[in-house]
């Protein structure tokens, strides 16, 4: 395994980061034991979770899978650098949320926290993330609750998610004005098919010196050899397949014949693609099974010379030169 420094931090990450979304919904909770003790064997470290994850009723099973996991002890809690969320109100129907148990006020953060920790079965959060942007909250109300949080020993840094380039620029503004450390990481939607970030949000998170953490790194799945998934197993991805345009059609069979080119599987190629971009801190993978864990690890492996990320480039499009696209 490969290790990075997240952001500015001393604080070390795998290269790969074990998303835990699928957790409850998808996965029962052995075999979500299975993939985190299996991830801890390759070396992965990083693992990244949200209060709201279990869904509807669920909401915060997920943390409870990864809790009772870290409940049996044997160093798991140890060699675990811990991310989870708040934002978003645990309410299964939104008629049912009541005022301040959702988004970025001081009381909703405190409230947030402690019952992260409850359900997770741990005395402090690594990266305590902000699962979107509050708008209504000023940063000095967020800022001082954060500091509160880590003066109390319950998290140790801040991260954003699915923040602007300018948010991130006005959030370290007034954190530097507290001589607060601010945030150290932004996770956000960046895959070769959404390269939006590449416009604002990378230059931003790299020139403030946040690692990059991207979600939904195979766009869903389009990446990970859907057309020729539809070919040989019909079902769902057939279903995908269908709905796609001519033009995304046209790019992804590109995709995937210069992945047979380079004898890569499509998916471990967004994968590879991702750790070459020089903002990325850590890929999110998903796995649902253990298999999928293992064929996610073999990006690492992935070498791209400047003429294979030329080619990529050309399929998929991006801003590599941002804001110098748009300007003069």
């Amino acid at each position: 395994m490969e290790y990075t420094s997240l952001g500015r931090t001393g604080l070390s990450v795998s290269r790969l980061c074990l998303g835990t979304m699928n957790f409850g919904p998808l996965t029962n909770e052995a075999d979500a034991h299975q993939i985190m003790d299996a991830a801890h064997q390759q070396g992965i470290n990083f693992f990244d979770t949200a209060n709201v994850y279990g869904w509807g009723e669920n909401k915060g099973h997920t943390e409870e899978i990864i809790g009772t996991w870290f409940a049996q002890g044997g160093g798991r809690r140890e060699r675990t650098v811990l991310a989870t969320k708040l934002y978003g109100s645990l309410a299964a129907d939104p008629k049912d949320n009541w005022p301040n148990h959702d988004k970025l006020s001081a009381l909703n953060i405190r409230r947030a926290v402690d019952a992260s920790l409850k359900r997770l079965q741990t005395d402090y959060i690594d990266v305590y993330q902000m699962h979107h942007v509050d708008r209504d909250t000023p940063w000095d109300e967020i800022w001082q609750a954060m500091e509160v949080l880590v003066a109390q020993g319950k998290i140790l840094y801040v991260g954003s998610s699915n923040f602007a380039g300018w948010h991130l620029a006005t959030a370290q503004g007034a954190a530097a004005r507290r001589n607060f450390l601010g945030l150290v990481a932004e996770q956000s939607l960046y895959n070769l098919m959404s390269r939006t970030v590449e416009l604002e949000v990378l230059p931003s998170a790299q020139y403030h010196g946040l690692g990059v953490i991207p979600w939904s790194p195979l766009a869903g799945g389009l990446l990970g050899g859907v057309l020729r998934k539809a070919g040989e197993q019909g079902g769902r991805s057939a279903a995908r397949a269908e709905k796609l345009s001519s033009a995304e059609r046209e790019k992804l069979q590109a995709y995937e014949d210069f992945a047979d080119k380079l004898g890569v599987e499509p998916g471990t190629l967004a994968l590879g693609w991702l750790l070459h971009q020089p903002a990325v801190t850590a890929p999110i993978i998903g796995p649902r099974t253990a298999d999928q864990l293992d064929t996610a690890l073999k990006a690492l492996d992935v070498k791209l010379d400047q003429e294979a990320l030329d080619r990529l480039d050309e399929i998929f499009p991006g801003h590599r030169t941002a804001p110098e696209d748009y300007a003069w």
